[in-house]
C-alpha cells in the first residue's frame, strides 16, 4: 500500500501598490510563502519578468528543490552504504525556454554535486550512488524534464 503525504502552505500576493492589477506595470510581483512553524519565504517573479531580484523566484525554487532532494537522498544512501561524506556542495543549473506566446517550460536541470568523502576506496561507490539518488528523489520523479547530474568526488585531505 502506498503512503500518501500532504504538504500545505499559503502563498499570498504582497505586491498591490493600491491599484491592484489595473495594468501590467501597476503592481509588484512580490509574494510570501508561509508554512506553519517555519520561516516565511519572500518571493517575486524573475527580474526578467518585472520581479524583485532580491527575492526568490519560482524558477530558482524549483531548481533548489531538485538540488536539495537529490542531496538528501544521496546522503541517506551514503550513510546506508558506509560511505562517509564530510562535505557536499551543488552548483545546480536549470534551463527554461520561453515560448513566443510568453509561456515557458524547463527543458532540463543539471546538478553538479561536489562531494568529499573520507575513504578513497569508496569513491566508485560514492559516484554510483548519485544514479540511485536521482531515481529515488521525489521531486525529480515529479517533473517532466531530465534531471542530470555531473558529480565530482574528492577525498578529504587530498
Amino acid at each position: 500500500m502506498n503512503k500518501e503525504h500532504q504538504y500545505t502552505l499559503t502563498t499570498q500576493w504582497t505586491g498591490n501598490n493600491g491599484t491592484g492589477t489595473s495594468n501590467y506595470k501597476s503592481y509588484q510581483r512580490s509574494y510570501q510563502i508561509s508554512i506553519a512553524g517555519k520561516p516565511d519565504i519572500a518571493g517575486s517573479s524573475d527580474p526578467q519578468f518585472m520581479g524583485d531580484p532580491s527575492r526568490h523566484n519560482p524558477e530558482d525554487l524549483l531548481v533548489a528543490s531538485l538540488s536539495a532532494c537529490h542531496m538528501l537522498w544521496y546522503l541517506h544512501l551514503c550513510a546506508e552504504a558506509g560511505v562517509m561524506v564530510v562535505d557536499y556542495v551543488d552548483r545546480a543549473n536549470g534551463t527554461m525556454v520561453e515560448m513566443p506566446d510568453g509561456s515557458g517550460r524547463f527543458t532540463e536541470v543539471t546538478l553538479n554535486p561536489m562531494v568529499t568523502i573520507t575513504d578513497h576506496n569508496m569513491a566508485d561507490k560514492a559516484m554510483a550512488l548519485h544514479a540511485k539518488a536521482n531515481k529515488m528523489c521525489f521531486i525529480a520523479n515529479s517533473v517532466n524534464f531530465p534531471v542530470r547530474h555531473v558529480a565530482i568526488c574528492k577525498i578529504a585531505g587530498e
